[in-house]
């Protein structure tokens, strides 16, 4: 506690309790709202031996979650070993999944990580649809379902972005949630003001047009959330939908300010304090959605996390007005 509070008055990190890692730079999916897959030719890893150059130092700011996001971390080349030197230091893994090799992986996923969160975009077609890929919904169901085969208990939530392709479907999102077997669903909007997910900036207006719900489908969307919290009012009180019904009604407001007929949601984060992203590519980033610091190639993980920009960055960073903030899909508080 008092790390952090040190943290917060130097804006020096001393403690980083999140860490999320892409391990490489490579996708099964070729979602419509994303464009990780895009840079599958680029085949950009953080190799093991590159990874235990850090690991010293993630232990001495207590990290204490590791997220390995992506892309599909299934994909690096010796993920297991990636897991084994995290592990070394007692940390919780969590591990980001479009679902589709996890049947084949469910063994060593166990064995190497704490949580799995997969991605669901809709009911089967809709899902297949959005992934560009024919089976996926049916390679998603099996892989949960031989995670809970083999251990029960073993916690698997899904992660929905809600976007043009599929919000009327949300009431078949919460049914397919529980027919495959999570535990829980989360739902975001899409991002399409940053240069995140591999966009190489904010989409242009057709690409917006094709991901962002109108104002017609806000209004529409707002209709639907409305009705769920009857509807679904125990899914809501049991949290196997994570969000409260003002966070989801939320959503609707988000897509109202794309289309500037309203103000973005206020967001309580403090990500770039208590957390750090590591591209493939080695970039560190305060979060997805700003610049990068510097590089793992370059310098150390220590030296870059708390180097003059990055705690100049953090101490000018006004999260209320700033307008990437404004525009974030995706906020963390700790």
């Amino acid at each position: 506690m008092l790390q952090r509070l040190a943290t917060k008055l130097t804006h020096r990190i001393y403690e980083l309790p999140v860490l999320v890692l892409m391990p490489h730079s490579r996708c099964n999916c070729r979602c419509v709202m994303c464009d990780i897959w895009k840079a599958n030719s680029e085949k950009k890893e953080i190799s093991t031996e590159e990874l235990a150059k850090h690991i010293s130092t993630f232990k001495k700011l207590g990290v204490k979650q590791v997220a390995l996001s992506g892309g599909e971390a299934l994909m690096h080349s010796n993920l297991w070993k990636f897991c084994e030197q995290l592990k070394s230091i007692g940390v919780k893994i969590s591990l980001l999944s479009t679902g589709l090799t996890l049947k084949a992986n469910a063994a060593d996923v166990i064995n190497h990580c704490d949580d799995v969160i997969v991605s669901l975009d809709g009911s089967k077609e809709i899902h297949n649809t959005i992934r560009n890929i024919p089976s996926a919904f049916e390679k998603l169901a099996e892989g949960v379902q031989e995670l809970k085969k083999r251990k029960p208990s073993f916690r698997v939530t899904g992660r929905c972005v809600l976007q043009k392709q599929n919000f009327r479907d949300f009431f078949n999102i919460i049914h397919s949630a529980k027919e495959i077997g999570l535990d829980q669903i989360s739902f975001l909007a899409a991002d399409v003001s940053s240069s995140a997910f591999n966009h190489i900036s904010e989409l242009p207006p057709e690409k917006k047009e094709e991901i962002a719900l109108d104002l017609r489908d806000a209004d529409e969307l707002e209709f639907l959330l409305n009705e769920s919290f009857v509807s679904l009012k125990k899914n809501y009180q049991s949290k196997f939908i994570a969000e409260s019904p003002g966070k989801m009604l939320s959503l609707a407001k988000h897509y109202r300010a794309l289309n500037k007929a309203d103000h973005f949601p206020r967001k309580k984060c403090n990500a770039p304090w208590v957390s750090a992203v590591i591209e493939s590519s080695g970039d560190v980033l305060p979060c997805f959605f700003h610049k990068a610091y510097g590089n793992i190639y370059q310098q150390s993980f220590a030296e870059i996390i708390n180097s003059e920009k990055a705690i100049a960055f953090r101490k000018q960073l006004d999260i209320t007005n700033n307008p990437t903030c404004q525009k974030c899909v995706c906020s963390l508080y700790i």
